[in-house]
């Protein structure tokens, strides 16, 4: 059964076309590259799934919620259901490693003593327990992208989009990062991937949707 679907989903903005007509379904547990040029729409697509922004035409249905009927004051709750990463971590510079995940959480309204066990739970996940009392101006690209992923999946959400997460990290790295989305994945949560790192998608097969020339296609990976 869906539980993500993109129906003839058409974007504008200026007036010129992002995308046009694309329809994607997505099952619960599975994991999608989405690849494509730079600035062929893959984050004006991830965009859309969170309901940062609407289709021109069209309808996006995720997680019980249709862009055609969702009320402003629902996004906050859909939003709770997803986990999301970006190239550049996003995370509060003032803030300790505990702190940037542990705010997720206060102001989703958990308690202090469910909130202490999920973090140090999910920071285990991601091998950053004794990181917890660093800022981030004090770790790596990759410990900061890992602390970004840990701030994702605390809520336990039904869908990852992780929007190019090892963009800005060298290949070893970016290798650590697809291996902890790989494992998140495994335990049931379908993931988004957008990525133009054509060696991290060889190396774990996974469907592949490909933006081009503001189309959708499914494409396979070339035999050798």
């Amino acid at each position: 059964m869906s539980f993500i679907q993109l129906k003839n989903v058409t974007f504008s903005f200026d007036k010129q076309n992002v995308f046009s007509q694309i329809n994607l379904e997505m099952s619960q547990g599975e994991f999608i590259y989405l690849v494509g040029q730079s600035g062929s729409g893959k984050t004006t697509l991830l965009r859309l799934l969170y309901m940062d922004i609407f289709p021109t035409e069209g309808e996006v249905l995720i997680g019980g919620y249709s862009s055609s009927t969702i009320k402003k004051k629902q996004i906050p709750y859909l939003r709770r259901k997803i986990g999301i990463i970006f190239q550049d971590f996003k995370l509060i510079e003032d803030k300790t490693v505990y702190e940037n995940i542990a705010f997720v959480l206060h102001v989703t309204g958990w308690k202090s003593k469910d909130i202490q066990k999920a973090v140090l739970s999910v920071l285990n996940d991601v091998g950053l327990s004794h990181k917890r009392s660093n800022y981030p101006h004090e770790l790596s690209g990759g410990e900061q992208q890992r602390v970004a992923l840990a701030r994702a999946i605390v809520n336990d959400p039904f869908v990852l989009l992780a929007d190019e997460p090892t963009g800005n990290l060298d290949p070893t790295v970016g290798m650590e990062i697809l291996n902890l989305l790989e494992n998140i994945n495994k335990r049931g949560t379908a993931v988004i991937m957008a990525t133009h790192n054509y060696g991290l998608v060889k190396k774990y097969p996974h469907r592949i949707a490909q933006l081009n020339e503001g189309k959708l296609f499914e494409v396979q990976l070339k035999k050798k």
